[in-house]
């Protein structure tokens, strides 16, 4: 019997955990410098009591950028079988994290699926789940009903879980007075402004944000304060409803740490380039280091189709810039449920955006595969190419397509390869192309 409830509790006692040690050697640091960091907030440990499975994962400062996976069924792809590969997908290529945004009928099955499978931590939204889960018309549900759904997640071993508590009255006020383009597009941001519009009360997640502390405390949930108001457009971005919200979240941040309580704060959504650096030193300030969790930011909106590249190019600007948490965002984007391949896409990626800025940030042993991938480029070791390329199969797969005549190059250079040829002159022999 463990006598602590958080990871965060132990670091504060001094208490080096198990999971604290696998993160440490995961991430090349000393386990008491990890546990520093996860006792101040900059670190967070997501590891439910009830996730037997999981393999434990640090998120925050001067640690590897991690990345999450979104899936879960809709009204309109009701497919279980379909989500359960794309899982398997998302744990064989390395996303660190799997939400479950499941919004349709009893989820529950699915979930426990899941969460007894995946060595990823898993996420979820309450918020998502609350009309399926509860059968009730929104404008029903009340602040108690609510809190059920965010204890029955909390049970079945979800490690982190998105609360919009930071959609309040006031942040409200600042959105409505600073017209948008795009309004609220956080489905579960969009769901609870409409319940206290219809209802005239304060969100509860912030009314009742002591008791949802108490129920994530328990099961050492990690809070992901959501982003209830971030731009749903570059238009929006920077603008009076984001910023106001996002100071209720670093109050927010500060009352979960004092219960001990493990946090992410999330950020946007849409953003020119030029602003996404800004941001990410805002936030931070603003929520005291807490790890920091972006969707994207996408770059541009005229990219349907393609937001899987928008998002990994402010992704990667991002975590350079202080990101710890990248959630993948798929070609799919904006216009239909995600397939498995669409799946795939986004968290190649998302993983390039993350490793690229790790690179950037100075994480230990970041460059380390690079440098294996140039040592295998120099001598045209292509089996070692693949090996240590991010997808080795789609590697392959295009060199073989088209096979060279010449095995120690390419199909686009042949013998006028520019490895081949300078390390023939470096080794002190001829060039020749011409074959008498």
């Amino acid at each position: 019997m463990r006598d602590y409830k958080t990871q965060m509790e132990a670091a504060k006692k001094g208490i080096i955990t198990p999971e604290m040690k696998i993160v440490a050697e995961k991430e090349f640091i000393s386990a008491e410098a990890l546990r520093e960091s996860v006792a101040k907030g900059v670190v967070a440990i997501p590891c439910n009591v009830n996730h037997k499975s999981i393999s434990p994962e640090g998120i925050g400062m001067g640690l590897r950028t991690k990345i999450n996976v979104n899936l879960g069924i809709s009204g309109d792809c009701k497919d279980y079988d379909a989500e359960m590969k794309k899982v398997d997908m998302a744990i064989s290529y390395g996303a660190e994290a799997i939400m479950d945004l499941s919004n349709y009928g009893k989820t529950h099955d699915f979930r426990t699926a899941l969460i007894e499978r995946s060595p990823a931590m898993i996420g979820t939204v309450p918020m998502y789940d609350a009309i399926g889960y509860l059968e009730k018309d929104l404008v029903k549900i009340t602040a108690q009903d609510f809190l059920s759904v965010v204890r029955a997640h909390a049970e079945e071993g979800v490690d982190f879980m998105t609360i919009h508590a930071g959609i309040n009255r006031r942040a409200v006020e600042a959105f409505r007075r600073d017209k948008r383009k795009m309004n609220i597009v956080s489905r579960g941001g969009s769901l609870l402004f409409a319940w206290m519009m219809m209802t005239g009360n304060e969100n509860p997640f912030y009314e009742y944000y002591d008791d949802v502390l108490e129920i994530l405390r328990e099961y050492d949930v990690t809070i992901s304060l959501g982003d209830a108001l971030r731009p749903g457009c570059i238009d929006d971005s920077t603008d009076a409803g984001q910023i106001s919200e996002l100071i209720e979240l670093g109050a927010l941040t500060e009352r979960a740490w004092a219960k001990d309580v493990q946090v992410m704060v999330e950020g946007p959504g849409h953003m020119a380039m030029n602003e996404i650096e800004a941001n990410m030193k805002l936030q931070k300030r603003i929520c005291h280091n807490a790890p920091f969790y972006v969707l994207g930011p996408l770059v541009t909106d005229i990219a349907p189709g393609y937001d899987h590249i928008t998002s990994a190019i402010g992704g990667a600007i991002a975590a350079a810039s202080g990101a710890d948490f990248l959630c993948y965002v798929t070609p799919a984007e904006h216009l239909r449920l995600p397939d498995v391949n669409d799946v795939k896409e986004g968290i190649m990626a998302s993983k390039i955006a993350a490793h690229a800025a790790d690179i950037a940030k100075g994480v230990p042993h970041a460059r380390d595969k690079d440098n294996e991938m140039a040592a295998a480029r120099h001598i045209l070791d292509w089996d070692a190419m693949f090996k240590v390329a991010i997808d080795p199969e789609k590697a392959r797969a295009y060199f073989e397509s088209v096979p060279p005549a010449e095995r120690h190059s390419c199909s686009m250079c042949g013998k006028m390869c520019a490895v081949r040829t300078t390390n023939l002159i470096l080794e002190g022999k001829t060039v020749e192309f011409c074959d008498e």
